[in-house]
C-alpha cells in the first residue's frame, strides 16, 4: 500500500508555502521553474525556498535538474497520483452520499 508515501506528501503539502511552491509548478508544467523565480512568486528568501523544495523533493513530490547555472524544478505528477489516490477511498463515499448517489 503506498500509504505512508501518500502520508509524506500530504505531510509536506501541509506548509503554506510549500503548497503554494507546488501549485506554482504543477501550472508550470513539465518545463519547471528556476528555484530564484519560484522564490520570487512565492515571496521567500532562496535559503528558505531550498529548505521547501528539499522537503517536497523527499516526498517525491517535485523533480530538480541542472541546466547550466540553473536548478529548475518540476512537479512530480506521479507523486500527485499517490495524493489523490490516498484519498479517493476516503473522498468518494461522501461525494457520492452528497450528491445523492
Amino acid at each position: 500500500m503506498l500509504l505512508p508515501t501518500a502520508v509524506e506528501a500530504l505531510s509536506a503539502l501541509a506548509h503554506g508555502h510549500r503548497l503554494a511552491v507546488f501549485r506554482l509548478l504543477v501550472r508550470a508544467g513539465a518545463d519547471g521553474l528556476p528555484a530564484g523565480e519560484i522564490a520570487r512568486e512565492v515571496g521567500v528568501l532562496p535559503n528558505t525556498l531550498s529548505t521547501h523544495l528539499t522537503i517536497l523533493g523527499h516526498a517525491e513530490l517535485v523533480h530538480s535538474r541542472r541546466e547550466g547555472r540553473s536548478v529548475i524544478y518540476s512537479a512530480n505528477y506521479g507523486g500527485c497520483a499517490i495524493c489523490s489516490a490516498s484519498w479517493s477511498p476516503i473522498a468518494a463515499p461522501a461525494a457520492l452520499k452528497s450528491a445523492g448517489r
